[in-house]
């Protein structure tokens, strides 16, 4: 019989801990899921020194207009479009900014579409469909690394000179002439032979928060720790950002509410309008002096308020 090209793959393995899943106490399997998700930070955290190069292609791209383009298949796929649908609320960004291309297209982010992940040919028309360009970076996503569908994204996007990231948990050498970057946590044997969800899925969700959420902090979307850039699409958004206004400014929760008022709802533009005493159009013009950054348009640090507070 044939050998199999997926047999081999890290992510294909049998784990010796858990050959006896289906007849082990329920207690037993808790306690072993635990253990080997334990090895998932450290996993990730060995390729600290390709994370860091990542989150400067993912920067640079932002601070040069270019988009966040994120492509992958089943749960790669969905962890993709998780980060590219948080962007806005949490960072302010426009949903063009970050957005996620998944294998099967939008239904298949609620429903498995099996064989689609196999179209190389969806892939690079996928790409093709986004005006791709050399300004943008695409972030791969595949936890096999032999995914057709995000290898034919990977083809085109270099054929426009695109950055490419390709975030895997199986490093593919033959890959190198396509990519910019590999970032490969290798976190061995799922807990069920091939599941992908498991181990694989939490360390590219660690992976890929680290290469959004450093790379927004990088381009001025917070202050301090506190997310200065957010939506207030929501009650509970709406409450965050009077809390993060009174904690900046120290007024009181109504005169908070009411500078946001002021501020049409953007905290970052609320903080500078009470700090520098300009007027709304004035505190945003600084702003965008200061490269949107709170701590650079005003002049001041945080950390001792924050601190205080603790």
């Amino acid at each position: 019989m044939p050998q199999s090209k997926w047999q081999s793959l890290p992510t294909e393995a049998i784990n010796p801990a858990s050959v006896s899943l289906d007849t082990a106490p329920v207690v037993d399997i808790v306690d072993l899921m635990v253990s080997e998700d334990r090895k998932v930070v450290a996993a990730v955290h060995r390729e600290r020194e390709r994370i860091v190069h990542g989150v400067e292609i993912v920067t640079q791209a932002v601070r040069k207009g270019g988009r966040i383009i994120f492509v992958g298949a089943g749960t790669s796929g969905r962890l993709g479009v998780v980060e590219a649908a948080e962007m806005p609320p949490t960072f302010g960004t426009p949903p063009s900014l970050v957005q996620a291309v998944m294998a099967g297209g939008r239904d298949a982010v609620f429903q498995s579409k099996e064989g689609v992940e196999d179209d190389y040919e969806a892939g690079t028309r996928a790409v093709s469909r986004l005006g791709v360009s050399r300004k943008d970076v695409v972030i791969g996503v595949s936890a096999s690394g032999m995914t057709p569908f995000v290898r034919g994204t990977f083809t085109r996007a270099r054929r426009e000179g695109a950055k490419i990231i390709f975030v895997t948990n199986c490093a593919t050498p033959e890959l190198a002439q396509f990519v910019d970057l590999t970032i490969a946590p290798v976190v061995g044997p799922e807990v069920i032979a091939g599941s992908t969800r498991l181990k694989a899925g939490t360390a590219t969700k660690l992976v890929l928060n680290m290469l959004t959420t450093i790379a927004m902090v990088r381009v001025g979307k917070t202050y301090g720790n506190l997310m200065v850039d957010l939506q207030v699409g929501s009650e509970k958004l709406k409450d965050r950002a009077r809390r993060i206004i009174a904690i900046v400014t120290e007024l009181g929760t109504e005169d908070a509410d009411a500078l946001l008022g002021r501020a049409h709802g953007n905290v970052k533009a609320a903080i500078v309008m009470h700090k520098t005493r300009r007027s709304y159009p004035k505190a945003m013009a600084l702003l965008k002096e200061s490269h949107n950054s709170v701590r650079e348009a005003i002049g001041e640090d945080l950390e001792d308020r924050l601190k205080s507070l603790l």
